[in-house]
């Protein structure tokens, strides 16, 4: 289990599990105008670059979902390309670095298993996420037009490890 802090506080990031499926779900609906069906989650379930963050729920003291990425790698010549799939934090729990840190711990799965370069598709007008992803070190490569459902064209962004 990873384990590491944001700028406001503790937020455990760890690896998912089927128990967390219906919260990842949830901030999904709640962050994506075309948001990824159930199924596709559970796809990754055990990979080991769909990870989520966690902060300490109600009353009881249990943790609850406040985040989550899904990357994984693909072979590319010999050296394996990462591939940030989806990240997002529940709309609540905004501006307090999870997205930050979801995606570092991400890049460092992704660099533990040798992955030369980590690439993602974002919105065009997703100005937050685009501006995230520089902070980053991610680089615009190309633009695909209407890559989305609704028309809307894809920033193609790569970074080196």
């Amino acid at each position: 289990m990873t384990t590491t802090a944001s700028e406001a506080g503790a937020f455990p990031v760890r690896q998912a599990t089927r128990a967390d499926l219906l919260e990842v779900f949830r901030i999904e609906q709640q962050s994506f105008p075309q948001p990824w069906p159930f199924a596709a989650f559970e796809r990754f379930l055990g990979q080991p670059g769909f990870l989520v963050a966690e902060a300490a729920g109600s009353a009881d003291g249990r943790s609850e979902v406040v985040g989550y990425v899904v990357s994984d790698t693909v072979p590319n010549h010999g050296r394996p390309l990462g591939h940030v799939k989806d990240i997002a934090v529940r709309p609540d729990c905004r501006g307090q670095g999870l997205g930050s840190l979801l995606l570092e711990q991400a890049l460092t799965v992704m660099a533990s298993v040798d992955a030369a370069s980590v690439k993602l598709e974002v919105r065009e007008s997703n100005d937050p996420a685009i501006d995230l992803y520089r902070r980053h070190g991610f680089v615009h490569r190309r633009t695909v037009p209407r890559y989305y459902d609704d028309g809307e064209s894809a920033l193609i962004m790569v970074r080196d490890l």
